[in-house]
């Protein structure tokens, strides 16, 4: 995830000799160095802490005038060479060299930049001429372009030219336009319309080509040509020496792209299209779409924004950025969360387009003109962007990633941290309940000797933050607001931290020992850190990619997939004066040979304990601190599944999935309210709630229960954590402020609370229906209806109709009708029996633990409303089912009404969700609520 932060930042280009030609041909960061090519010279720039030009090239007018601008540049992965074609078909190579010579930059001592020596090694004649060239692509040796005639042209880093290839994009297979859903929601996936592979009559195109996208891990060359086709193909396993060898695979039925973008490592395709949509192809899924995401649902069309100009992904390829040609950028997550944009949001009921009329705040607002070019920097920390018809300035955007439960920092989801280059952002609950965003910038010491910050790790009580740079580890008490470092600076440079974990008063880190080319983990108290201190030194096998903590057990995992798990045992008092020895050992060692890929993220699941074990202290010590057996995987391409340890069995579970919190076992507290919870996951369906499975088999499958498949946040709120004691999923979003002595707005995240009470609250009063009616019919199968998106949306709509409106008389004598004859029905029910007293007790304990929090109204209004809206919105069922599941639609719905008839806002919540319900249903809602009379009274009075 990946939040903007502050004002952007303008970094000033030298002008050229040609001040018409305002346009930026080409920009590049490689190796924390930033490269942008205009048309008459070219400049480096530092992305490190500092940034300063590093060393430029500018042509002489002789020179501009004989071989013409520059046109098309590419810079070799390894940072050494810089390819320019000019506009007289010339190609020029220079090479970078770095000197010994240190830039100071106001420190006591010398920064790691240095200044960059340019030379030009040559300059050739290519031998063709073409009205408009493809961007350069290129691999260590060879470089690669398309021409506008549709051929692909080869040529190498030395010089040499290997003359045109002749390609044919006729694909074995391709896209049929019909089989294409008619439209897209943002972050929906086109599952039940997807694009069939049909046989392909193409006959040999004359179009010019427009881009190439190459990914040489994936072997895929992205063919993009002027009428909107996108053609894939098979690279050789050689690179591009082999040009011959590059086949047709694909053809991608856009019909209207304009550019791509490879994910490597989600393995996504991003088009974007003349419509301004932006379409996500899974790569490993035969090229099938995935999702489109869009500026619509914000009010904004193709005629505001244009059509898409650029595409640029993260460096761990979680979000991407969109830039338009008209105006302005927008950043958005996998799943299609809108995480940043430059473009103000306007209401959605506005008659006029957004820019049809003038408005003054328009001028603050970045990249107005459109965006032509972007560039992340290696951390993900900046993105560089250039306006259309810009030549004079670069802005650069400051970026905060979230503490995710991915790779081998751990973090816990009860303290939501976001990190930036030099500064912590955390999310702060005031006593009234309001969430407030620390900036935390840390100490000039430490982060000006080892820029970027790198891994970031809070306490399993969010009381301490464990922060690395590039090299050495800082720790924060936030309660005594202090710094801890290492009193030795020769220590802490020795310790590159590759991950970071909390054990209890102990951090983790694993680190890289670069005098060897290994790793091992070092242990550290909290309270010193100094190599007299250190509690244990572990070799690993190799680097891992996932690290996991619980209690006294630690879960690492190497590549391909074996799954080490060490029991740790702390000997002593861990003070200063105790003298405490920790000591690893080996329990479990699993190799799963059948995996499809390496994990992302791995989490144990510790068994699930009842509340009332925990409350009441029935629970031995040991049993509560036994080895897990199950943990939970998180791959790259979004599948969660559930691993059991014992057999090494993995279940799938769901897919698409971004990011998940573990919640059971994680706190012995009597105010946690997600106790009941087993894990919570987000992806483009939302949040979903997983919970224990209520069968004796707690393996099987169909035992867990997703009960909220989607948690109303918004699209533009990305979830970071949970607030346990509180009941609430915390989220962020972006917002703007525009000071007037200021040329740009200031990006302010901002975090939202998203309360899941109502969720819990329905599982519990679901359990005991189940249970009654096990009872009463034997096992039976019920059918589970959801209320997801559809039913939010037309409680909103529905909420602005006046109740006035909906009555009428035939409601009326409906609802006093259906009152006089199921009153007795409901004073004759069936005694509770002693495990669903419990529940019950459970259920109201719940709800009094947040009865004075100022969402809990909301709370229940909400769970009356998806009870009550799932009731009224059941399909058909079978006849001989019809009774049963009559009786339990009734069932539910009059034991949500008993639980919220304990509380004052009792009568409030009635008559609100009746108001935002249709007039025709109230019968079915004041039956199971009961005094029907005083509800029609107070409904008609508003």
């Amino acid at each position: 995830m990946y939040m903007a932060y502050g004002w952007p930042q303008v970094i000033p280009l030298e002008q050229g000799l040609c001040p018409s030609a305002q346009k930026i041909v080409y920009l590049k960061v490689i190796n924390r160095t930033l490269l942008v090519v205009s048309p008459t010279h070219f400049e480096l720039w530092s992305t490190s802490q500092h940034r300063v030009r590093l060393g430029k090239y500018k042509r002489d007018s002789d020179s501009l005038q004989r071989e013409g601008e520059n046109l098309q540049a590419v810079w070799s992965p390894d940072a050494k060479l810089i390819a320019i074609l000019t506009s007289a078909f010339f190609l020029h190579i220079f090479k970078v060299q770095l000197s010994d010579k240190r830039i100071h930059t106001g420190g006591k001592q010398p920064s790691a930049l240095c200044l960059a020596t340019i030379s030009l090694l040559l300059t050739e004649q290519v031998p063709f001429t073409a009205k408009d060239l493809s961007n350069i692509v290129s691999d260590n040796k060879h470089m690669l372009l398309g021409l506008s005639d549709g051929t692909l042209y080869s040529m190498s880093w030395k010089g040499e030219f290997y003359g045109a290839f002749q390609f044919y994009p006729q694909p074995t297979a391709s896209f049929d336009n019909s089989q294409m859903p008619l439209t897209l929601e943002n972050g929906l996936s086109p599952k039940s319309h997807p694009k069939v592979l049909m046989s392909n009559h193409i006959i040999p195109r004359t179009s010019e080509i427009n881009q190439l996208e190459l990914c040489l891990p994936l072997r895929f060359l992205f063919v993009l040509y002027s009428d909107g086709e996108l053609v894939s193909c098979s690279v050789s396993k050689k690179g591009l020496k082999q040009v011959d060898c590059i086949k047709a695979e694909k053809r991608l039925a856009c019909g209207d792209a304009v550019c791509a973008s490879v994910a490597l490592e989600q393995q996504i395709l991003a088009v974007g299209t003349k419509r301004g949509i932006v379409e996500l192809y899974d790569l490993a899924e035969s090229v099938s779409l995935i999702r489109a995401v869009s500026l619509y649902d914000w009010g904004y069309s193709m005629d505001d924004t244009g059509p898409v100009s650029f595409i640029a992904w993260t460096p761990d390829n979680s979000a991407f950025a969109v830039g338009w040609k008209l105006r302005g950028l927008t950043v958005w997550s996998v799943s299609g969360c809108r995480l940043m944009s430059t473009i103000r949001q306007i209401g959605l009921s506005s008659v006029s387009s957004p820019i049809s009329k003038p408005n003054h705040d328009c001028k603050y607002e970045p990249l107005m003109g459109g965006t032509s070019l972007m560039q992340w920097d290696e951390y993900g920390y900046r993105l560089y962007a250039i306006e259309v018809g810009s030549s004079e300035r670069i802005l650069s955007f400051s970026f905060g990633k979230c503490c995710l439960s991915r790779g081998v920092s751990g973090t816990t989801y009860i303290r939501q941290v976001i990190y930036g280059e030099d500064r912590l952002l955390i999310v702060q609950s005031e006593e009234t309940d309001e969430l407030k965003m620390l900036h935390l910038k840390l100490p000039v010491s430490y982060i000006s000797q080892n820029w970027p910050v790198q891994h970031v790790a809070a306490s399993q009580d969010g009381m301490y933050l464990a922060v690395a740079g590039l090299h050495g580890l800082i720790l924060y008490d936030i309660r005594l607001k202090r710094w801890r470092v290492f009193g030795d600076v020769t220590q802490e440079q020795k310790i590159q931290c590759k991950g970071l974990l909390w054990l209890g008063k102990i951090v983790v880190v694993c680190n890289y020992v670069d005098s060897s080319n290994t790793y091992e983990l070092l242990f550290y108290p909290r309270y010193h850190l100094d190599q007299s201190s250190l509690l244990c030194r572990k070799p690993l096998l190799a680097k891992p990619m996932v690290m996991d903590v619980y209690q006294d057990y630690m879960l690492l995992t190497y590549r391909p997939f074996v799954v080490h798990i060490f029991h740790v045992k702390l000997f002593g008092e861990l003070t200063p004066s105790g003298n405490p020895d920790l000591q690893l050992s080996a329990v479990r060692e699993l190799s799963i040979m059948t995996a499809k890929s390496h994990p992302a993220a791995m989490r144990f699941i510790p068994d699930q304990l009842p509340r009332e074990s925990i409350s009441n202290n029935l629970v031995l010590s040991d049993s509560l601190t036994r080895e897990p057996a199950r943990c939970l995987i998180l791959r790259a391409n979004g599948e969660l599944s559930l691993l059991d340890l014992d057999d090494g069995r993995e279940r799938n579970l769901t897919d698409s999935v971004e990011l998940f919190w573990v919640t059971c076992g994680q706190s012995e507290d009597k105010t946690n309210l997600i106790e009941e919870v087993s894990w919570l996951d987000y992806g483009h369906r939302g949040m979903q709630v997983w919970y224990p499975s209520p069968g004796a088999n707690s393996f099987k499958q169909e035992d867990f229960l997703q009960l909220d498949p989607e948690l109303e946040f918004d699209r533009e709120v990305y979830p970071l954590g949970l607030l346990p004691n509180a009941g609430v999923v915390v989220g962020v979003s972006q917002r703007m402020s525009f000071p007037a002595s200021a040329e740009f707005p200031c990006f302010e995240p901002s975090p939202q609370a998203q309360t899941i009470l109502h969720c819990l609250l329905r599982h519990l009063l679901q359990e005991i229906l189940e249970h009654g009616m096990h009872a009463l019919y034997g096992p039976i199968d019920i059918i589970y209806a959801q209320a997801g998106s559809d039913g939010a949306r037309r409680m909103a709509v529905r909420g602005q109709v006046s109740i006035s409106q909906m009555l009428c008389e035939e409601a009326a004598a409906a609802l006093m009708l259906e009152f006089t004859v199921t009153q007795d029905k409901k004073e004759a029910s069936s005694s509770v029996e002693p495990n669903q007293g419990d529940k019950i007790e459970e259920a109201l304990r719940l709800a009094e633990l947040s009865a004075e929090k100022p969402h809990f109204s909301h709370c229940l209004e909400w769970l009356l409303f998806t009870v009550f809206e799932a009731d009224i919105s059941r399909p058909n069922v079978n006849k001989n089912q019809i009774s049963v599941v009559k009786h339990a639609k009734r069932s539910l719905l009059e034991k949500t009404c008993d639980l919220i008839r304990n509380f004052p806002e009792y009568l409030d919540v009635v008559v609100s969700v009746a108001r935002k319900t249709d007039g025709r249903h109230w019968a079915d809602l004041f039956t199971a609520a009961g005094r029907s009379t005083e509800y029609v009274l107070q409904a008609s009075m508003l």
